[in-house]
């Protein structure tokens, strides 16, 4: 006696189900933020919309629009400046690094490893001591937002 697995009307459901998270997930970052926050995005003006919707910012624009285009900063820094409240919005990116790492012996590994120069480095390995290519993420500033009451005075974007 042959048992179906599956209805042909359960397929259609879990394939329709697969499709519809599939598709979810194509938005861009940006269209998420969008579509999450439209009563910001609808007080933007459409000069301001066409530039958030393309990841991009420019001056006096406000907090929630820079927000709109590059997302949640990593820090924010706050300050005053002759009676006006000051912030600073710092982005980080990471960028990868590949090191040759070599060592003999059981546990840690002589070599050059991790950007830190010769010496022991390593994780516990009873056979080799960190022998092959290692690749490590290192930090860095992508980019700056400052705002002047509330609005962006200058920004950076690119390795600082």
């Amino acid at each position: 006696m042959k048992t179906k697995l599956f209805t042909s009307a359960a397929l259609r459901t879990a394939l329709g189900l697969c499709l519809l998270f599939g598709l979810a997930s194509c938005a861009s970052p940006i269209e998420r933020r969008i579509e999450r926050n439209p009563e910001i995005y609808s007080k933007l003006t459409d000069s301001d919309k066409a530039l958030v919707a393309q990841g991009r910012i420019r001056e006096g624009l406000n907090k929630e629009g820079v927000f709109l285009a590059w997302g949640r900063p990593d820090q924010v820094a706050e300050g005053s400046q002759k009676g006006a409240k000051l912030e600073k919005w710092t982005y980080v990116g990471t960028q990868p690094v590949f090191v040759d790492n070599f060592g003999w012996g059981p546990g840690f590994g002589w070599g050059r490893g991790y950007g830190r120069g010769w010496g022991y480095y390593g994780a516990w390995d009873p056979f080799w001591g960190g022998y092959g290519p290692t690749v490590t993420y290192v930090p860095y500033k992508a980019a700056t937002v400052s705002f002047r009451s509330g609005r962006v005075t200058e920004y950076i974007r690119g390795p600082q």
